[in-house]
């Protein structure tokens, strides 16, 4: 009796440990993101640390001589439903797999981007050489993007979205339904 009281206070201890543990990372701010609540508002635009990342993203791509354009960055939940539409309710070709409000884009911590070529016209062909190293611009970008802490949809295993830049702080996609938000405040790396 008196090993099973021994070991239920070990235990009791160690669960005691690991609460304490997880409420000063959660509530202390040991992390990138807050909790606001069920119904905490939804962002109107991108995060500013999207926002400040995608300027450093356009500016050091300038700087390899690849030009680059922002083609999509928050997106409203309507929106989002309508590109989802496309394809199937809707003409055109499925760009979307992401309904309204499962989409990184709907709480701004998400753009697409585009390459400019020389003649002012966008092009979307991953094997592009705009500036001639012999390297992919599209691969080029992706990499000076995740140099400063976005994912890239080029890539995922399952549906490749080299457009795609996201922060998710974290979060994924059910957390930030829930009312998890990233935090404004944390530093942004120059």
């Amino acid at each position: 009796m008196k090993a099973l009281k021994t070991f239920l206070k070990s235990i009791a201890i160690i669960l005691m440990f690991f609460a304490i543990v997880i409420y000063l990372y959660n509530y202390l701010g040991y992390n990138d993101y807050k909790y606001e609540g069920k119904d905490a508002p939804i962002p109107t635009g991108l995060h500013p640390i999207v926002k400040k990342k995608t300027e450093h993203l356009i500016n050091e791509a300038e700087a390899q001589d690849i030009s680059i354009v922002i083609t999509e960055s928050f997106r409203t939940f309507e929106r989002q439903e309508e590109l989802y539409a496309q394809g199937r309710s809707e003409e055109g070709s499925i760009v979307t797999y992401a309904k309204g409000g499962e989409s990184y884009h709907n709480y701004g911590l998400a753009i697409d981007f585009a390459i400019v070529k020389e003649n002012e016209d966008l092009t979307w062909d991953i094997n592009y050489d705009g500036n001639g190293n012999d390297k992919s611009d599209w691969h080029e970008v992706a990499e000076i993007a995740k140099d400063l802490g976005f994912e890239w949809g080029g890539d995922w295993s399952n549906f490749k979205d080299y457009p795609h830049l996201q922060m998710t702080f974290g979060l994924s996609i059910q957390e930030l339904k829930l009312g998890f938000r990233p935090k404004v405040e944390t530093e942004v790396k120059q």
